[in-house]
């Protein structure tokens, strides 16, 4: 599985631009919890930074286990 994801996390230019883009739907759900007005937006844009974060580190997961 983690052999298909190589080509994406190998290429350098091509990370940084889907990193990029990342890190701008991070800052929208950050700005989403900042204004959230009840609890279900809340845990939902917390929910949502949580995984973008991890797509994040991805590329460290592949990494590590490619060796």
């Amino acid at each position: 599985m983690y052999s298909k994801l190589k080509p994406l996390v190998g290429n350098n230019r091509q990370w940084t631009q889907f990193s990029n883009y990342i890190d701008a739907l991070i800052e929208t759900h950050q700005k989403t919890l900042e204004q959230a007005k009840d609890n279900v937006e809340i845990l939902r844009a917390q929910g949502s930074i949580s995984a973008l974060r991890k797509v994040k580190r991805l590329r460290d997961e592949v990494s590590e286990l490619d060796g």
